[in-house]
């Protein structure tokens, strides 16, 4: 196989989420809600990753590390529902900034955990991030007229959520064929999903008829490809440039938001995005041991000064 097979995969793994704020939007306005959107999703998405596993390699799991890996699929299904509550209130090129955060969430995250201190680079990068998400966001030329607290409550748990998943992810059922570890996440992800939005939806043929496609949708491109494309593209690009690489996840967002739906984003606004997409591919770009000891250095001269 070509080596550009697998940051392609990486690359269209990232553009796949995507795609997802656009259509959810797309959904809203045709009626349906939250707790119809989330489950469709989960059930359609589910359905999809388990019947490509019945295809693929798997391994023996006993019943206990079957039910522990798919509580770990909890914040993937959490993501799901705190990112599309605050599409209720927020524009989708406004939602997916916030999501965004979970560059510096996990930092702080594997911080927190594994006591892993950010180097200067990754602490460099995050400020780099937070200035563009506040040019991005719009509030140095419109304020907070166009930002809901609560949608910005919701998108900022995405990113928790998210990061947790991502964090989860990384170093829980890693014995496994990626394709069978991403179709238990996923079954814990619908679980919890249903345990907030019981599924009564499902009763009402009608409903269940009209929802189908955007289930469909959201379920391929939100639930089962990401997983089976970044499985065929990590392990070869690594973490560094597979973060940078699902980067493409932000300027795809904001391409369908604005030819789908007519959302409209200021050059400051642009010029936000850049500086997020400079300070992601800045906090993944390699540092040699020494140019790190020589900041490193520095910035301790600088603190005595």
């Amino acid at each position: 196989m070509n080596q550009w097979i697998y940051p392609l995969a990486v690359f269209l793994g990232g553009a796949c989420f995507g795609v997802l704020s656009t259509f959810v939007k797309l959904a809203y306005g045709e009626g349906f809600v939250l707790a119809e959107v989330s489950g469709s999703q989960f059930i359609a998405g589910t359905l999809l990753i388990w019947l490509l596993l019945l295809f693929t390699k798997k391994k023996k799991v006993s019943v206990k590390r079957f039910l522990f890996i798919a509580l770990s699929g909890i914040p993937m299904g959490l993501t799901g529902i705190f990112y599309y509550q605050s599409l209720q209130t927020l524009e989708a090129s406004l939602a997916i900034i916030f999501l965004f955060q979970f560059v510096w969430i996990g930092t702080l995250l594997e911080y927190l955990i594994d006591h892993k201190k950010p180097t200067n680079q990754k602490l460099i990068a995050i400020f780099i991030l937070l200035i563009g998400s506040i040019l991005a966001a719009g509030v140095l030329t419109n304020g907070f007229s166009n930002l809901s607290l609560s949608g910005v409550a919701w998108g900022l748990l995405s990113a928790c959520s998210f990061s947790a998943f991502a964090y989860i992810s990384g170093t829980v059922g890693r014995e496994l064929p990626p394709i069978q570890r991403s179709a238990i996440f996923a079954l814990g992800g619908l679980l919890i999903t249903m345990v907030i939005f019981p599924p009564v939806f499902l009763f009402d043929l009608q409903t269940v008829t009209a929802i189908a496609p955007y289930g469909l949708f959201l379920g391929l491109f939100g639930v089962m490809l990401p997983p089976l494309l970044f499985a065929i593209g990590m392990p070869h690009v690594g973490a560094g440039l597979g973060t940078i690489l699902t980067s493409s996840e932000l300027p795809v967002a904001l391409f369908m938001s604005l030819v789908f739906l007519g959302e409209n984003l200021q050059l400051v606004q642009w010029i936000g995005v850049c500086i997020i997409i400079v300070g992601i591919i800045f906090g993944n770009f390699p540092v040699s041991k020494r140019k790190e000891r020589s900041i490193t250095e520095t910035s301790e001269k600088l603190n005595a000064s």
